[in-house]
């Protein structure tokens, strides 16, 4: 036991109290080197990896398609007539777009004047009145009343008074500006009329025709008056250019005014002397 103990205490005094290492440079080193590397956080117990989300594809915007609106109703046309015809005429007149008429047919003048003033507007310019057209026409203008409607005649003719019932007559009508030629109750043939101002009015009454002149011309105003029916004093029924070119714009000295040239000479070749006039209300 002596000689182990002894043993020892001699190693202890010999080499310390621990057991080093030298390294290749000879520096100490630790007798054990371990080298403890950490795995990646995603290949750590308890980890779970998280994918990358991916990007949202952008879509691709679509071409927007314009459906184009459809073209608007078309109410009148060139071609077309009637009451209203006459009244689209008569709101273009207002406007300045047109001078003529009315006369309730859709002429090429109407085209025109339609064409004008959807153009002013940034309408398409077609000459066709549809809706869009006429609804900006009518914020613009007034309802026409009954002379504006027919300021160069073709108005319907009043009815008949009694006293035209019989005979051959001139059956005239200040109510409604129009003049019957009837045979026997049975109306021949009709036109518009025009009669004297406020100051030279026309005469109502029952007359007869008592002078025919085809190629008058007035002593008194030294105006024509072709194919004159003279049927009270200086008064007669008988075709006037003025009427035919302005309409109810103007009026007579008192005579009845006939525009329709082919009308007036047609009349004037049946009515004989003696064939009664009715001028009447």
């Amino acid at each position: 036991m002596r000689k182990v103990m002894f043993a020892v205490l001699t190693a202890l005094a010999l080499g310390g109290c621990t057991v080093q290492t030298t390294d290749p440079d000879g520096d100490p080193r630790s007798p054990v080197h371990i080298q403890v590397s950490h795995p990646p956080a995603d290949d750590r117990p308890g980890d779970t990896a998280t994918p990358a989300p991916k990007p949202t594809p952008t879509p691709t915007p679509k071409r927007e398609t314009r459906v184009p609106s459809p073209p608007a109703p078309v109410l009148w046309s060139r071609g077309d007539s009637g009451r209203d015809v006459r009244e689209l005429q008569a709101r273009l007149r207002q406007v300045a777009w047109l001078y003529d008429g009315p006369t309730g047919s859709y002429d090429d003048l109407t085209e025109s004047a339609v064409k004008g003033f959807q153009g002013k507007r940034g309408l398409p310019r077609t000459g066709r009145t549809d809706t869009v057209t006429w609804q900006r026409l009518l914020r613009m203008t007034h309802e026409p009343g009954q002379w504006e409607l027919y300021l160069m005649g073709g108005q319907p003719a009043a009815y008949p008074d009694p006293r035209c019932l019989k005979g051959r007559v001139l059956c005239i009508s200040k109510t409604s500006r129009t003049l019957r030629w009837m045979i026997d109750g049975r109306t021949v043939s009709t036109v518009a009329v025009r009669f004297g101002s406020q100051y030279t009015p026309t005469r109502e009454g029952v007359f007869h025709v008592y002078w025919k002149s085809r190629y008058h011309v007035s002593t008194l105003y030294d105006s024509p008056m072709p194919y004159a029916m003279f049927f009270s004093g200086g008064q007669a029924v008988h075709y006037s250019a003025d009427f035919a070119a302005r309409g109810y714009g103007g009026a007579s000295h008192g005579c009845v005014n006939i525009r329709d040239e082919t009308a007036i000479a047609a009349i004037f070749a049946e009515v004989s002397n003696g064939d009664k006039v009715v001028v009447y209300w």
